[in-house]
Formats: structure tokens, sequence, C-alpha cells
């Protein structure tokens, strides 16, 4: 197509002329632009992989959307509902390291369609689980885990490989501010197909469908094999040749002492080791936030006695609803905020960006805190505060991100971001929902059952999450003292 464009272009330019010499209406040029073009060809892909990650994370937070249902049906405690989240959040983060090996060595799409395929699948057959298998229920949520770490860890090297540096950076930002708008669609699609249908099974029915729909967008739109990005210093230090697309790569370029060396220069890297640690509250934070607010704002609702007692197979559905929404509108305006005032900022202030996550973080803790104080005696205020908490938590997202990629050299970059997906998992979000579920379940075992003391343990549990949250914006606080040098160090 495009040879045929260059071949017409003299043709046209002599008509253009003719019709001058004429004395009649020139017509304007009209660019010919292939519809087979490479751009368009990126595009309908990225919106294929964004499609893919609205899902997952729908997927990630149906459970949450509906839990009180799950713990009617199931007969759960506290303990066992946080669980099922910290299962997920496991497996996902441990299956994470071994497809990102998979996704370097072997075809991308291949591990997507795959990977869709499965999560879909064991989606849809835990929908069919009935009461005395609770256990089946909890690994199916395991095995989902793994399926969504086979799609978020590759699709987003699709994405770095088809685009240059100063493109690349805003094509991630789209793909990733799916996670806040797919969470809190998970939340919407939950309770609203609970309360549509009066079964919380059916909650689970909806996204293997969408995931067949994305499976056949993958297969017809995205290339079989996608070139990947060359490692400059590598290319032109080791071969100084060109890597050809999904070419499995020299097993000699990286050994074992290299990475081991890459993991101690992180260690003594300041700058890298406290933002991580912050990253790992914001983390531990948002998980126990995702499982657990709408069963506190119910029991709130139980506590005040402004709503009757959950015992009709689908419980009310308001609470998640409204939170997926704060979920999606905190998520998108968090984001794009501290973006932009990282980037006027960076400008007066070197320190901008560890100074602007330790004061989103400590407002968050107040917010929270606030939240959990008026909880008894006002729901709309603590809705309100829920969401500005949300949204100072969500201004740090890319910001920690932009930290690493300064203060790490960038042959060690992905060594730093592995490291920092692995300790923000393990260290936060996986262990979150369990911790606050089992508190709160100890709390309810020292009296006699009420909708008071189920509020009040909840409430007390809680109280840890903005404990945390203080803590992380004083992790950030010394990622201050310590950027500019490392910064300088990174450069050189």
């Amino acid at each position: 197509h495009q040879d045929t464009a260059l071949q017409l272009q003299p043709l046209l330019q002599a008509q253009s002329s003719a019709a001058a010499a004429a004395g009649g209406t020139q017509c304007p040029a009209v660019p010919v632009v292939p519809r087979n073009s490479p751009a368009r060809r990126n595009c309908l892909v990225v919106a294929v992989l964004c499609f893919g990650n609205l899902i997952n994370f729908m997927d990630w937070c149906i459970v949450p959307g509906i839990l009180l249902d799950i713990q009617k049906y199931f007969r759960l405690g506290d303990g066992e509902a946080g669980l099922l989240q910290t299962v997920f959040t496991l497996c996902y983060m441990l299956a994470a390291p071994i497809f990102g090996y998979l996704g370097d060595r072997y075809n991308r799409k291949i591990i997507l369609v795959a990977g869709l395929c499965f999560w879909s699948g064991v989606t849809l057959g835990s929908s069919f689980i009935t009461e005395p298998y609770y256990r089946i229920f909890i690994l199916s949520r395991g095995l989902v885990g793994i399926g969504t770490a086979s799609y978020s860890t590759v699709a987003p090297t699709i994405i770095a490989d088809l685009f240059e540096e100063g493109k690349r950076t805003t094509v991630l930002s789209v793909f990733y501010i799916f996670i806040p708008v797919g969470s809190g669609c998970g939340y919407m699609l939950a309770a609203g197909m609970a309360k549509s249908t009066g079964d919380w099974h059916w909650a689970f029915r909806v996204t293997p469908c969408m995931g067949g729909l994305a499976l056949v967008l993958l297969v017809l739109l995205v290339p079989h094999r996608i070139q990947r990005r060359k490692a400059r210093h590598r290319a032109l230090s080791i071969s100084g040749t060109r890597r050809g697309a999904d070419e499995k790569p020299d097993v000699h370029s990286t050994t074992k002492t290299t990475w081991c060396q890459d993991v101690g220069s992180l260690a003594k890297n300041c700058s890298f080791v406290w933002s991580s640690l912050g990253l790992t509250a914001m983390s531990f934070v948002t998980g126990a936030l995702g499982l657990w607010v709408p069963v506190f704002l119910h029991r709130a609702q139980l506590a005040q006695g402004s709503v009757p007692p959950c015992l009709r197979e689908s419980c009310n559905s308001s609470n998640s609803l409204i939170f997926g929404g704060i979920t999606i509108g905190a998520g998108i305006l968090g984001v794009i905020a501290g973006a932009e005032a990282a980037r006027r900022l960076r400008k007066v202030y070197n320190t901008a960006d560890p100074l602007i996550c330790a004061t989103s973080m400590f407002i968050s803790a107040l917010c929270l805190y606030t939240a959990l104080m008026v909880a008894q005696t006002n729901i709309l205020s603590t809705f309100i505060f829920i969401a500005f908490g949300e949204l100072f938590l969500s201004v740090n997202w890319a910001v920690v991100t932009d930290i690493l990629l300064y203060v790490v050299p960038p042959s060690r970059q992905s060594s730093a971001i592995a490291l920092q997906i692995l300790l923000s998992h393990l260290l936060g979000d996986a262990g979150s929902p369990y911790l606050i579920g089992a508190v709160s379940h100890a709390l309810q075992a020292r009296g006699a059952p009420s909708f008071q003391r189920e509020f009040r343990s909840l409430q007390l549990s809680f109280a840890v999450c903005a404990f945390v949250c203080a803590l992380g914006g004083a992790f950030f606080l010394l990622t201050s003292l310590y950027i500019e040098e490392d910064r300088r160090e990174a450069e050189r």
C-alpha cells in the first residue's frame, strides 16, 4: 500500500498543476493512508490488550463485591473470607515470575491465549461449586490468580515493544488505567448480577463470556510474532546483531552471579529500598480496603439500624455498587493528578516525587481513620472520606514507578521491578485481607455475637490500615533524604 501511494503521488501533483494552469479550482492534496498501516495495527493491538486487562481486574474484584453473599452461603468467618483474596494474590505473586521467564523465551501470543482460556474456564467452573465444597472454591480462586498472572506479566511487554520511548509511557499509562477501572467495574458487576438474579453464582458467569470475546480478538488482531526491542548496550557489546521476533535470548548474556550482584547493588540503593517499602504499605492498604470496605459499610448500617439483617439469598448490594464507582473515579483522578503534580513540581524541587508520595500517604491515613470514626453515625460522610483516602492513595502509583526508573541504572531496572513487585505483594496485599479478617474474627470471639460487636471488631482491625498508611508516608520521607545522591549515582 505504501509503495502504491508513492507511485500515485507524482500523478496527483501533475493533475493539480494542470488544474491550476487551467484556472480551475485546485483540490487540496489528500494523503493516502494505508488501511493496514503499522500505527493502525498497533492501536488495535493495544485496544485488545486493554480490554483483556479490564476483564482481568473485573474478575479480581468479583469476590469482594459479593463477599457478604459468599460468607452467608459457605458460613464463613472473617478469617476464612479473607483467605479467599489472600490465596488469589499469593498464587498471582508466585506465578508472575514464572510467566515472565516464559514470556522472554517463548511466543507471547500463545501464553496470552492459554492464560485467558485457563482463568475464564476456571471462573466459569467456580460458579457451579456448591456449599459442601468450600475448599474447592478456594482452590479455584488460586488457579484464577495463576491465569491472571500470565496475562499481567506478558501483555505490557508487547505494548513496550510496539512503541518508541516517547509514546510508550503514554500507552502504558492507558493500559494501567484499566486497573482501577476494571476493579470498580468488578464490584459493580458482581453486585448488579447478584441483585438482579438473586443468586451470587451468576456474577462468575459474565467475565468468562467477556473473556471469550477477548480471546477471539486476540487470535484475530494480535500478530503471532512481535519484534522485540533491542537492548541497546547488550545488542552492541555482545553480538552487534539484531534479534529476531520472539527469539530465545542469549543464555550467556545474563548469569546467576550477575543477577545476584544486581540484587546486592539494589539492596544498597536506599531510595529504592525505602520507596519499595512505601509501595508495600500502599499495597497492604489497598488490598485490605478492596476486600472489606463493602462488608464494613454493611455492618455499620446494621449497627445504626438503617438496614435490615441479611436474611435473604442476596444481601444488600448498594455498598458494593457505590464503592465500585468510587474506585473507578478515584483511581483515574488520582493517577492523573499524581503524574501532573510530579511533572510540575519536579522542575522546582529535586525531591518533589517522594515528598508528593509522603504527603498523599499521610492525608490518606487521616481520611481513612476519619472514615472509620464516623461510620457508625453517618454513612454518607464515611463514603466521602473513603473516596478521598483512595484518591490520595492512587496519586502515588505512577510517581513510585518514576522514582524507580531514575534511581536505578538501566542495566538493573528489570531486576528492580521484579523485586519491587514481589516485595509489595508478599508483605502487602497478599496478607492484609486475611490479617484484617483474622483480627476481626478474634475480637468477635471475645464476647456475645451482636451487630454492634461485629461492627466494632472490623472497625478496630481496620485501624491497622490507617497506621500502615502513615508508616508508608514515613518511608517516602526517608526516600527523600537519599534520592538526589542515588539519582546522580544512577546517571553516572
